[in-house]
This record gives structure tokens, C-alpha cells and sequence, in this order.
């Protein structure tokens, strides 16, 4: 980067357009392959699914789903957050996640929470820097991948 260049981080909404992007970047990103039901509900969530790019260039995602629980409560599952290696600790991913967060607060929704291998050290520690707390463990949550097991994170967010 030439010295005092202001380089963009923007957020897109995903679209038909752009979906395929959403695709690549999952397939570099995850050892986990998607299925078509992910991209449709990324594509049902609005505003709850973003692609970041930085300088133009499609960086990373967040994509999120919407879930009704038992008594009506709306909780956020994020389906996928993630930022290509080279981009990484330049604030794209906390951007991603307040976006999402900013959007729970917003709407009321109290609960978001997520699937993350449990070997998978860095995504933990970057969720506990936004008060996302391991409430449960899985065992043999991932089929193709080893450790197979994952941790659920779950950050509750207080309303006024």
C-alpha cells in the first residue's frame, strides 16, 4: 500500500449478481463445501448478509439466517463469516460483524450464535473479543473434516 493512501472498506448486499462471489470466497475460505439451501437462505436474509471488498476487490462475507425459536423469539445463525488470508487483521471481519450485530440491536433480536471447529483458535478468540461465549460443544458435528467436533458460540445481546 503507497504510504497515507486511504484504502475503502465497503459493504454490498448479495444479490443473483453477486452470489457467485459469496461462492468462491466460501470455497477458498472453509474446508467445509455448502450446500444450495446456504446461498438461498443468504440470499432471504437482506441485510444480514454482506460482502466486503476492499479497494473493489470481493475480500470477504458474512452471511446470516434468520430463525424463528419457540415462543416467537427471532434469533441471527451466522452461516459463514470469513476474509481471505492476505486481507485479514485489516478490520474487515469486525466491520462484517458489527454490520450484523448493529442489525440484532436494531431489531431486538436477543440471541446470535454459530458453529466453529474447535481447533479453530483464532475465529474463537476473535468472537470472545465481541462477547461471544462457547455455550455448547458438539461432537461429530462435521462430517469430511477432522476434528469433526465444533463449539457453539452464542452471544446474547440486552436491549434498552
Amino acid at each position: 500500500m503507497g504510504a497515507g493512501r486511504e484504502v475503502s472498506i465497503s459493504l454490498e448486499g448479495l444479490s443473483d449478481k453477486n452470489l457467485m462471489q459469496l461462492k468462491k470466497l466460501n470455497v477458498s475460505i472453509f474446508p467445509v463445501r455448502y450446500n444450495e439451501k446456504l446461498y438461498a437462505d443468504a440470499l432471504a436474509s437482506g441485510e444480514f448478509t454482506k460482502l466486503a471488498y476492499y479497494s473493489d476487490i470481493c475480500v470477504g462475507a458474512i452471511a446470516c439466517r434468520l430463525e424463528k425459536k419457540e415462543g416467537g423469539a427471532v434469533h441471527a445463525y451466522i452461516m459463514t463469516l470469513g476474509v481471505l488470508a492476505p486481507y485479514r487483521g485489516l478490520g474487515i471481519g469486525t466491520k462484517l460483524l458489527n454490520h450484523v450485530l448493529d442489525l440484532c440491536y436494531k431489531q431486538s433480536i436477543s440471541e446470535i450464535y454459530l458453529h466453529v471447529q474447535t481447533n479453530n483458535e483464532d475465529a474463537i478468540n476473535f468472537y470472545k473479543k465481541f462477547g461471544f461465549d462457547i455455550t455448547e460443544t458438539i461432537h461429530n458435528y462435521y462430517k469430511r473434516i477432522t476434528p469433526p467436533d465444533c463449539h457453539v458460540l452464542t452471544k446474547f445481546i440486552t436491549q434498552p
